[in-house]
């Protein structure tokens, strides 16, 4: 079994501190996949590309018996057809992935701590979605609210933590409810994930962070979690994978879904974000002060100005619109730009992907790891609501 290894970075982090949990690998315990590339069917050749076309069908991945919008084996591989005179065909491939999970909202059912959904969706996620492919987690840190909570005392206020819900949701003795994230990272280590917290940051601003610098060194970010914030984040290089409970089973969302969905680029999503608000957060749009301004007139107003910043320096000098709108926009600016500050995740926390974190995960330990974790949690359960 791996060794666990707390590892306290040395560098001044100005009241705050890492804590990065390493699995490392021994070559007498684990075996590792040769090589750096996966072999997969080469695709038909043709002729002549066809043209990108973008649909308005439901972002879901359909049924079995459907194509799916995104298959996971169309991540490695792409053809790139050209019409010269011997009609050659280039085989290129794709930029390796590296999958971030973003742990805390695995660990609800709905608005309940419940760590059976944590099992039920790791298990799919190990066996049909990363496989493979390195796996970095994320947790929230203690103190990670406080940023935001000093913009807007409101963000957040009513998210229940999972510690202090935990034992009276799932009717586990007192003593287990310290243990319950214990649990999660025992999981994560012998699964052979690296697990990334800082105290003073929310995961979101640690993987905005770690996903730049991946993709800057090349690779494929593709986003585990069911955070609309990191809708902001969709790029060519950076696709998110949602856990989709009414399909039991997890679905890629990626640039051209968001593009087909909302009918513009991923970097209007947070200035659009900041008119409607975000209500599961504690974050008032302003449409509580002008209810005429909704999504709409954001949107019509943000395609033809880019920004929210334009968009409100435009407003300061000259007519953007229509009057109500342009009232709003020179009444509630502080408050718009307030919100773009608690909404946009943060890319500069100082923390850096290490090299081992690349490497091939080696998921051998998967099934059992996994099967005795379950078996913990309905022994437990058991025993709790026998002896209650």
């Amino acid at each position: 079994m791996a060794s666990h290894t707390i590892v306290q970075s040395n560098r001044p982090y100005h009241h705050h501190d890492i804590l990065v949990l390493h699995s490392f690998f021994s070559p007498t315990h684990y075996r590792f996949v040769s090589g750096t590339s996966k072999s997969f069917p080469a695709a038909k050749p043709r002729t002549k590309p066809k043209p990108l076309k973008l649909s308005r069908s439901p972002l879901l991945s359909p049924s079995s018996s459907d194509k799916p919008p995104l298959k996971i084996s169309d991540q490695n591989a792409e053809v790139v057809a050209t019409t010269s005179n011997s009609d050659k065909i280039m085989m290129k491939k794709k930029k390796k992935r590296v999958f971030f999970l973003d742990v805390n909202p695995l660990c609800y059912k709905g608005s309940t701590p419940n760590l059976h959904s944590f099992a039920h969706w790791i298990s799919l996620f190990f066996s049909q979605v990363s496989l493979s492919d390195p796996v970095i987690a994320v947790l929230d840190g203690e103190r990670g609210n406080e940023y935001r909570r000093q913009l807007l005392p409101s963000y957040k206020a009513n998210r229940r933590k999972f510690s202090r819900q935990f034992s009276a949701l799932e009717r586990f003795p007192r003593s287990t409810v310290g243990r319950s994230h214990k649990l999660v990272l025992d999981v994560l280590h012998n699964c052979n994930v690296p697990v990334v917290k800082i105290v003073t940051h929310e995961a979101d601003d640690v993987v905005a962070t770690l996903v730049e610098q991946v993709v800057s060194r090349g690779y494929q970010a593709v986003i585990a979690s069911p955070d609309k914030d990191f809708k902001q984040l969709i790029s060519q290089d950076v696709q998110i994978v949602v856990p989709m409970p009414d399909l039991n089973r997890w679905s890629f969302y990626n640039l051209n879904h968001y593009i087909a969905q909302y009918m513009c680029d991923p970097q209007s999503d947070l200035s659009l974000r900041c008119f409607l608000g975000d209500e599961v957060d504690g974050v008032p749009g302003i449409q509580h002060y002008v209810p005429g301004f909704g999504r709409k007139t954001a949107l019509k107003l943000l395609k033809k100005h880019g920004s929210l910043e334009n968009l409100l320096n435009a407003a300061a000098v000259r007519t953007v619109g229509r009057q109500y709108a342009q009232d709003a926009l020179t009444k509630y600016a502080d408050h718009l730009r307030r919100n773009y500050k608690v909404l946009s995740l943060k890319r500069d926390i100082d923390v850096h992907i290490e090299e081992q974190w690349l490497s091939e995960r080696d998921s051998c330990n998967d099934s059992v790891v996994l099967s005795n974790f379950i078996n913990l949690l309905r022994g437990r359960q058991s025993k709790s609501c026998s002896s209650g």
